[in-house]
């Protein structure tokens, strides 16, 4: 049987504890109880673990053997900030599938209100991929970073940067990762522009910093849906 994987809130020698929030699920909704047996994430390192005392809003783990774990590609994506309910089911699934980074963008056509706004969300963001990578077995959460200007996000470094297009009318997303084969510590970047995609000025910058243009093909989709699709397809590639 698959263990549930959680990750630790504080970590001290042989010892995991769960806090707050995070307690309370295991403990009112999955009943916890002290014997039962667990994955924990302590530090990026995932151990077959014990509970050893259950209270409110606090459980305690006895931290047993690791775990082998599959190799996790660095891959960072960056994601134009739009409506935001759309947006953390785009986060949430992202998380789920492996991303590395998620960096929220304030694009062009950004919504004024939502850009004002994004860089109160992020804690919430945070949550939500946390709870996303317990949820997929993932022995870290993606790193939610605070939303920054298309000009900053454009000089991010990476071994391949990759702005998705629509108006790309020559590569495929999956033609552009398999002519180029990478290293597992290498780093990849891609891009995810907001509802209405990026302005021709902004895949301008892209192009100006040495980006790769790439489409997901012919039909026009939701952010959310682009974001989503390429994770799969690009993890898909890498593993």
């Amino acid at each position: 049987m698959t263990r549930r994987r959680w990750i630790a809130d504080q970590v001290a020698g042989n010892r995991a504890v769960l806090t707050g929030e995070h307690a309370d699920h295991l403990v009112r909704v999955l009943r916890a109880s002290v014997g039962q047996e667990f994955d924990v994430a302590a530090n990026g390192v995932v151990r077959r673990s014990r509970i050893i005392s259950v209270e409110d809003s606090r459980v305690e783990f006895e931290l047993g053997d690791e775990v082998p774990l599959a190799r996790v590609p660095k891959l960072t994506l960056l994601l134009a900030v739009f409506k935001f309910d759309r947006m953390e089911w785009a986060i949430e699934k992202c998380a789920e599938l492996g991303v590395a980074r998620i960096v929220p963008v304030i694009a062009r056509r950004t919504d004024a209100h939502l850009a004002s706004a994004a860089a109160k969300r992020v804690e919430r963001w945070r949550r939500l991929a946390l709870q996303a990578a317990e949820q997929s077995r993932r022995s870290t959460p993606p790193e939610i970073a605070t939303p920054i200007k298309l000009s900053d996000a454009v000089s991010l470094t990476g071994s391949l940067r990759i702005v998705l297009s629509e108006s790309e009318q020559q590569l495929q997303l999956r033609d552009a990762l398999e002519s180029r084969l990478m290293d597992s510590g290498e780093e990849m970047i891609f891009a995810v522009g907001p509802e209405g995609g990026w302005t021709a000025e902004e895949l301008q910058q892209f192009h100006q910093a040495g980006w790769t243009s790439a489409s997901l093909g012919n039909t026009i989709l939701r952010a959310e849906t682009a974001a989503i699709a390429a994770t799969a397809i690009i993890i898909s590639v890498l593993r």
